[in-house]
């Protein structure tokens, strides 16, 4: 039985191919249609939504995307990731903060080459 709702964290990540506004936006919108689907969430349960970029990745801020799905009324911001030697690059991150059943589990995605940063928590 549902106890009504608690505020949860959603993490997620992807790869771009390159950095250009296409690339970022395509990738994206990829990555957010599939936490959205795998977490059964719809935009009225978004509360917030944080993008992270490697500074490799600079043609587009990732929030236009949310806004190209319809989520114009979810607080959006965008920050680039610490440059890490090593670390992946391309890579755009996110942690999604939605009110859902408190029962249900959190689905974290990781796509493309960003699978390799958490196989802990992902499905795929």
């Amino acid at each position: 039985m549902m106890r009504g709702v608690s505020v949860r964290a959603i993490r997620g990540a992807i790869t771009a191919e390159r950095d250009t506004a296409d690339a970022i936006l395509e990738a994206t919108s990829e990555l957010l249609t599939a936490m959205l689907e795998r977490n059964g969430i719809d935009g009225d349960a978004l509360i917030s939504m944080l993008f992270t970029t490697t500074p490799d990745l600079r043609a587009e801020f990732p929030a236009v995307a949310a806004r190209s799905l319809g989520l114009s009324q979810v607080p959006l911001l965008c920050a680039s990731e610490i440059d890490v030697p090593g670390a992946l690059g391309l890579c755009i991150r996110v942690m999604v903060h939605a009110n859902m059943d408190p029962d249900a589990p959190v689905r974290h995605v990781y796509l493309r080459d960003a699978r390799q940063l958490r196989t802990d928590l992902s499905e795929s």
